[in-house]
């Protein structure tokens, strides 16, 4: 289903679809151009975004683009990292709604920040996951290659990919503590909403394949 030669059939959306591709295309440069934050680290972040939304494509341009910025394999697999364990935190954080659900819970409202105080009964309920997950966590987010800042501004990109509420106001408060800015943040939520609607656009060339067929 993945070949790196069905990628060249992109262009083919600029003659089935113009504006709407072209209004992409436009958008899509803007938000990974050079702003508040350097083209570096811009595409850390979208490697980072494409290995959540599970674009093959998506992977393979822009670890090929970042490594053309100067990234190195470490600070691409500490950004890989980062994904990884805020694609894990999404659904172990959206487990106060399940435990919500299960103790037939009859608020009307499905998010509150407080329902977020629920999570340490998973310590209790599933006590050796629960205690590896957060070892994980925080280790995936600690300094090394990548700054705390960085990082931070990696996991509110990959946040918004995943949809988190919870999420996204846990890792908006540790971006800002580490000394981001809103245009930094802003900016960094630009490129999570380029890959993610990229990546809707790079799997149009299987469904090229697919009609064609």
């Amino acid at each position: 289903m993945y070949n790196k030669s069905y990628f060249s059939r992109l262009g083919e959306f600029k003659e089935l679809a113009p504006a709407a591709f072209e209004a992409f295309m436009a958008f899509d440069q803007q938000a990974l151009r050079e702003g508040q934050l350097d083209g570096k680290l811009k595409e850390l972040i979208a490697v980072a975004v494409a290995h959540t939304t599970g674009c093959p494509y998506c992977i393979e341009l822009h670890v090929n683009q970042v490594k053309q910025k100067g990234a190195t394999k470490g600070e691409m697999a500490e950004a890989v990292m980062v994904a990884t364990a805020l694609k894990a935190g999404s659904a172990i954080a959206h487990s106060v709604n399940a435990l919500n659900a299960y103790d037939d819970f009859t608020e009307d409202s499905l998010y509150e920040s407080s329902y977020f105080k629920r999570l340490p009964e998973l310590k209790e309920l599933s006590p050796g996951a629960f205690k590896t997950f957060i070892e994980f966590d925080q280790e995936a987010l600690k300094p090394g290659a990548l700054t705390k800042k960085e990082k931070e501004l990696i996991a509110i990109a990959v946040a918004h990919t995943t949809g988190c509420p919870y999420c996204i106001e846990l890792h908006t408060g540790g971006v800002k503590k580490a000394g981001a800015s809103k245009e930094e943040v802003a900016e960094a939520v630009m490129v999570a909403t380029a890959l993610k609607a990229g990546s809707a656009l790079a799997h149009g060339v299987n469904a090229l394949n697919a009609y064609d067929s």
